[in-house]
């Protein structure tokens, strides 16, 4: 998301319900640090967010921003061992973990909110002085290799892959989380050190606490642990991530598996929510709408018998998010199935095809969903720190109000530009037995989605 661009006013705005909850403050050196108090529980979350992830890597890195995430919490110049740090944490009663995305990697730990001091005095070393000790690598290695290998047992894997390398062409490995096998293979400490170095400085991260929390306590503690942590240069100014070339015309991918139903995939290159953020809240509004079971899009696609489910997302991201229709079939149903999917895309961009009902159904179901979302703060802690890495603060307490703001032919407006009519790549997964059966080919595909 991105942004705002216009909120909603009045007292029951989305914004003002979240600034009284959620405080910021930014360090002289430029870590900002986000305090939200939750006193269901005696818990507390502390989460880290480095805009690192899949969209710095270059091809001979690709799948190190996930390597480094796995070093994380490992030894450090204050806990000499793994099992240092392993014991420290179950001195504070913490469980923690990692997560890499496209534009994200993130850390958390969740702990009794009496260990407060101890676990971000825990987080700050990992954080700003890790050792990338050989054996430690070799070991965090077999294991990203393992969730390799998990991932290639998934029969959807070579089908995302390769929509992923024609969607992103020249770009794949600032797309590819997982990243390249033989890359991850031979990491070194050296390349952790460049990652360090380069992306996980102070002005380039966010600590974010949450739960049973003061937040001047938690402004005082992030100051005493991080404070005189150095300020770097920027590392999307020194080495700019490069723009996402549009695709200049439609792909097909067939991919053939033992599986019993057919898998259809069609994608768009989306919006971006530095340069586009009215359209990431459009793109949000279409996909909820026609994911409504009640909706014509389900009614003429599912209810109908051509699709068993058939669903719509927009990904938002700052670097381009994809936008992607999948649906399941049977191989006799899939030509029909594709001419019914194409007959609707085509309809897209009418104002009108979500009507102003299903969109006041959408907006009420989005916002009861953002207030469920902030009841758990460990969960809390991850939704911020998602839209403060892919955009900011501003677009994230704008989210719902400017959701709200959209109208049928904003979502027609959106599906126009990047949707109807535009390049896209179209896949299916499909049983080798079905395939000959029905004769399917990448030509034919290429031309069934328009």
């Amino acid at each position: 998301m991105a942004r705002a661009t216009a909120a909603i006013a009045g007292p029951r705005s989305e914004r003002g319900l979240l600034e009284r909850a959620t405080r910021s403050r930014v360090l002289d050196n430029g870590l900002e640090v986000v305090a939200v108090e939750n006193h269901g529980v005696p818990l507390a979350t502390i989460e880290v967010d480095v805009r690192n992830g899949s969209f710095t890597q270059t091809p001979a890195y690709a799948g190190l921003a996930h390597m480094y995430e796995h070093m994380f919490f490992k030894a450090n110049a204050a806990y000499l061992s793994s099992d240092a740090f392993i014991d420290r944490t179950t001195e504070l009663g913490a469980v923690f973990n990692g997560r890499t995305e496209e534009e994200s990697v993130s850390y958390y730990l969740t702990l009794p909110s009496d260990s407060l001091a101890g676990g971000l005095q825990l987080m700050a070393a990992a954080l700003r002085a890790p050792l990338f000790l050989p054996t430690d690598l070799a070991h965090e290695k077999e294991i990203v290799l393992g969730e390799y290998d998990r991932q290639e047992a998934n029969p959807i894997f070579p089908l995302t892959q390769r929509m992923g390398q024609k969607l992103w062409p020249d770009n794949w490995s600032r797309k590819n989380v997982i990243g390249d096998r033989d890359v991850i293979r031979h990491v070194t400490p050296e390349q952790m050190r460049e990652i360090q170095h380069r992306y996980y400085v102070p002005n380039n991260a966010a600590l974010i606490v949450t739960g049973d929390v003061d937040t001047a306590r938690v402004f005082g503690l992030a100051r005493r642990y991080f404070a005189d942590w150095p300020r770097a240069a920027d590392p999307f100014t020194t080495d700019p991530v490069p723009p996402i070339p549009p695709l200049t015309g439609n792909e097909a991918v067939v991919v053939e598996a033992p599986v019993g139903a057919v898998t259809v995939l069609v994608q768009w290159q989306g919006p971006s929510v530095g340069s586009d953020p009215g359209a990431t809240y459009a793109a949000d509004v279409f996909s909820d709408a026609l994911n409504s079971p009640a909706s014509g899009f389900q009614q003429r696609l599912v209810d109908s018998g051509l699709f068993q489910a058939v669903g719509v997302n927009y990904y938002t991201l700052n670097h381009t998010g994809p936008i992607t229709i999948s649906g399941q079939t049977s191989a006799d149903k899939l030509r029909p199935a594709l001419a019914a999917l194409d007959r609707e895309i085509a309809r897209f961009d009418s104002v009108g095809y979500v009507s102003a009902t299903e969109l006041a159904d959408v907006k009420a179901r989005r916002a009861v969903n953002s207030a469920f979302g902030r009841e758990r703060a460990s969960g809390y802690a991850h939704t911020v720190g998602f839209w403060w890495s892919v955009a900011n603060l501003d677009y994230y307490f704008d989210y719902v109000d400017n959701m709200a703001a959209r109208t049928p032919r904003d979502l027609a407006s959106y599906a126009h530009r990047y949707i109807v009519g535009k390049p896209h790549v179209t896949g299916v997964l499909i049983a080798p037995d079905d395939r000959r059966a029905i004769g399917l080919t990448e030509s034919e595909l290429d031309g069934a989605i328009q």
